[in-house]
Order: C-alpha cells, then sequence, then structure tokens
C-alpha cells in the first residue's frame, strides 16, 4: 500500500491552491479529480485582493494579473436608463498591492494553477475518485477508483476534501450541510453583442423584474450574464432570456457562447475537521454568487490549513495546531453565508418596499457613499477579504492591531514582499537592533505605518499567511 503525506480530493481552485502551496514548502501531495477533464466553462470569475496576495507569495500573481481584466466602473440600470456610476479602478489604494477587483474566467485562472503544478512534478489524476476512507489516530486509509476502474488503497498523513458541494468526504466524516435552497434560478451565459453595457464595465439591472448583471470580459465585445428567473416552475431557455435584454438594457447579442441554469445553496458543513479528514471550500460552505466570494473564500480556506499542515509535518508544531483551521474558517463561512443570504433577499425581494429601495433610494445614496474614503475602504476590505481577522482566537491587547489581525500593507516600502518565503518571519518597523538571535525583516518608521497601526521598534511575529502571530 502507497503512502503519501497529503491527499487531496478535487482540483478545483481550493484543490490546486493546496496542493501548489504544500508542493511550494516541500510537502509531497497526490491530487485527484473525478472529472475526465479540466472545466472549460464556468461560473467563477471573480478574484479579489486577498487572493492576490496570496498568489504573490506563489509567486504567479502577475501571471494572473496579465491575463484578467481589471474593470473601472460599476454601472446600476433602473428601466432602461442608467442611474447610477462609480468607479472602482483602485478602490483599494493604499489597503493592498492589488486595488482592484480582477475578472479571469474559472477555467483560464485554473489552467495556470495546474501549470505551476506541473513544473513542479505534480499532475492531477483525472477520473479517479475517492470512493471510501476511514482513518485512526496515525493516519488516513482511502479507497480510490483509478481510471481504469481498478480500486486502489493508499495511506495518507491527511486528507483534505475540496470535491465540491456534493463532497463524498462531508458525506463519509459525518458532517451535517445545513442550510437551504433558493427558489429562485439562476442563469449564466458568456455572450458576445452590442449595446451600452457590453463596454468593458460592470452593470447591474436593478429593475421591478428580475436581476440581472453583465461582468465585461477580457475580450471586446464579450461579457459574462448572470441573472434570475423568479418563476419557480419555470426551466428558461436562452430563448427566454434574450427578450429581457433588448427590453431592458437595450443590448444586441451576436453569439451565444454557453448558457447554463443552476439553483443556488446557502449552507455551512457542521464541522470542517475531524481527526485527520479536512473540508475546504464548496464542500465545507456554498451560498450565493453575489459578491464572487465562494472560489475567494475556498482559496482562503487552502492557505489557513497548507501552513499549518506543513508546520505538523515538518515537525515544527504538534496537531493541536490543526485544531485551528476550523476555529478560524467557519466562523467566516458563516458569516459570508449570513450576508450574502440577506444582500440576496435584497436584490430579489418582489415587495413594494425592497422595490422602491432598491430603484429609488440605492443609486441617489451609493455615488454618495462612494465619494467616501473610508466608505470606500470598508466595502474593499469586505469584499476583497483583506479585512478578515482571526483576532477573536487570541489573548486581546490594547492596540489597534491586535494578533490574528492581517499584517497591513504599508505601500512605502512593500512590507508584503518578504512573504513570499512562505515562512514564519518577524517584522521591525523602526530601528535597526544591533544584534538578533533570528533574521528580521527592518523597515525605516514613517507616518504611513502609525496611521495604520503599527508600533515602532516593536517585534511582530508574522505567520506564513500573512496575519500577525504576536508581539512584542
Amino acid at each position: 500500500m502507497s503512502h503519501i503525506p497529503i491527499l487531496i480530493t478535487g482540483a478545483g481552485p481550493t484543490g490546486l491552491v493546496l496542493a501548489l502551496w504544500l508542493t511550494k514548502i516541500g510537502i509531497k501531495v497526490r491530487i485527484i479529480d473525478k472529472a475526465e477533464e479540466k472545466v472549460t466553462t464556468s461560473r467563477a470569475l471573480v478574484i479579489h485582493a486577498r487572493t492576490l496576495e496570496f498568489y504573490r507569495q506563489l509567486g504567479i500573481a502577475d501571471h494572473i494579473v496579465e491575463m484578467g481584466f481589471r474593470f473601472p466602473a460599476l454601472n446600476l440600470w433602473v428601466n432602461q436608463v442608467r442611474t447610477a456610476q462609480v468607479s472602482i479602478a483602485d478602490i483599494g489604494k493604499g489597503v493592498s498591492p492589488f486595488s482592484y477587483i480582477i475578472i479571469l474566467p474559472q477555467d483560464q485562472h485554473e489552467m495556470i494553477l495546474i501549470k505551476e503544478l506541473e513544473a513542479l512534478g505534480v499532475s492531477i489524476e483525472r477520473n479517479t475518485e475517492l470512493i471510501d476512507l476511514e482513518q485512526n489516530e496515525q493516519k488516513v486509509t482511502a479507497q480510490i477508483r483509478l481510471s481504469n476502474n481498478d480500486v486502489e488503497t493508499i495511506s495518507a498523513d491527511f486528507l483534505a476534501g475540496c470535491d465540491g458541494a456534493r463532497s463524498i468526504v462531508r458525506e463519509k466524516i459525518n458532517a451535517g450541510f445545513e442550510g437551504s435552497t433558493y427558489p429562485h434560478l439562476f442563469y449564466v451565459a458568456d455572450v458576445a453583442g452590442r449595446g451600452p453595457v457590453i463596454n468593458g464595465e460592470l452593470h447591474v439591472s436593478l429593475d421591478k423584474s428580475e436581476f440581472m448583471a453583465f461582468f465585461p470580459l477580457k475580450q471586446p465585445g464579450h461579457a459574462r450574464l448572470i441573472g434570475v428567473i423568479r418563476d419557480e416552475n419555470k426551466t428558461p431557455t436562452w430563448d427566454d432570456v434574450n427578450p429581457r435584454l433588448l427590453q431592458e438594457m437595450n443590448v444586441t447579442i451576436t453569439n451565444v457562447n454557453w448558457f447554463s441554469t443552476y439553483h443556488v445553496h446557502h449552507r455551512v458543513a457542521s464541522h470542517f475537521q475531524k481527526g485527520r479528514v479536512f473540508l475546504l471550500g464548496d464542500a465545507g460552505h456554498i451560498h450565493s454568487p453575489l459578491g464572487g466570494q465562494g472560489m475567494n473564500t475556498g482559496i482562503g480556506d487552502a492557505v489557513n490549513l497548507a501552513w499549518k499542515l506543513g508546520e505538523v509535518l515538518n515537525k515544527k508544531s504538534d496537531l493541536s495546531l490543526l485544531t485551528t483551521y476550523e476555529a478560524e474558517r467557519i466562523g467566516f463561512a458563516r458569516q459570508l453565508v449570513q450576508t450574502t443570504d440577506r444582500a440576496f433577499r435584497f436584490i430579489s425581494n418582489d415587495g413594494p418596499v425592497a422595490q422602491t429601495v432598491r430603484t429609488k433610494i440605492v443609486p441617489i445614496i451609493f455615488p454618495w457613499i462612494f465619494k467616501l474614503q473610508i466608505a470606500r475602504h470598508f466595502l474593499f476590505q469586505s469584499l476583497s477579504q483583506t479585512g478578515i481577522t482571526y483576532r477573536k482566537h487570541f489573548i486581546k491587547s490594547a492596540q489597534k492591531l491586535q494578533p490574528g489581525d492581517r499584517l497591513p500593507w504599508i505601500e512605502s516600502v512593500d512590507n508584503f514582499k518578504p512573504l513570499q518565503s512562505l515562512d514564519w518571519q518577524i517584522h521591525v518597523y523602526g530601528d535597526r537592533a544591533v544584534k538578533a538571535k533570528y533574521e528580521v525583516h527592518y523597515f525605516s518608521w514613517n507616518k504611513e505605518m502609525q496611521d495604520k497601526g503599527l508600533q515602532k521598534n516593536i517585534a511582530y511575529l508574522i505567520r506564513p499567511d500573512g496575519h500577525l502571530g504576536f508581539f512584542t
């Protein structure tokens, strides 16, 4: 029976990032996926700043940004009239080295991750699926069905379930998946056409009928269309959607590359860990696609777990460190499901009060709010996940910054550059000490550091994922 330190089931973005981070820090992985081929169509589009920060640590951020598209503005429409436009080109300026939102279809995104893995000698075993598992205190024993239908039994130190909403790993560890399914049906299409909403910007219809949004793609004249059908008894076809585009958005579609419908669920697993088995991404949480949070959250799960597995397998920490994965990630998943649920109910509510707020009030106050820097930064930190903190799991200090917070980015000195080591590190913002027992990254003190809550001449221990460990 063969043995591998980490068995990863599922080769979507979550599983790929987990495999990539672990491989970069010297941990051997085996990654399997039951699909015969990589995805060629996909719903996930948005890559947020926190994910790009992780990708910079992995050395692939520049490639992702080059392949992707930064859209400059958000437009709101009501009754064929553009009622508001706000610039989001640099909405996160000063917060992150990636102050924008990237649009990159998931199939192109995954290809970058796959090529990076293959360059490191890791291949995805496709048409291969987990069929059973059992575990004890020392290992996980898994049965997998290979592409030739043979069944192989292997052992692993740990198993990571990145196998999606219908996760067999979640089933095997008896984790509940509480929540429900929205009655509305979503549709998604990649289209080519012409009209005022196919111009390289994001356009959202707040009409009284059904929600509709056009996401720009890099290729001129192309867009990703996402919408909602309120009729619970109807399964829409493209012929049902197309007339509304002409009527409400004055759009002429010249080509439909693909069209799909799907139901959306909002659920969170009862637990993300059982012994040596973990749930990540859609296997642990699913929710409305509003805000483009799902894939980015799964990637955040992968990074959080990867460095902790590395610490344990490299004998730098004991198994208790792994319990912090669920402690830190499940709370955020629950909060995210609640937030996206409220947002979806707002845009899909056809009651008179909700319609009035959505079509009359929001277009007026939204541009005004966006003029406030504090509001822009709050919205950016919420959407981009740069505002995620694990501070409640640490002893509180009296300082503005707390252990568990993300290290603030200092633009003037680019203090994120050393994080590419994927290891613990010490930062000091201020004077250089004469002697230091460990390697220390020193940054000359300036006002930007003070404004962002850092203290002069304090030693900050930074986790591999860029969050503050402790400081003294």
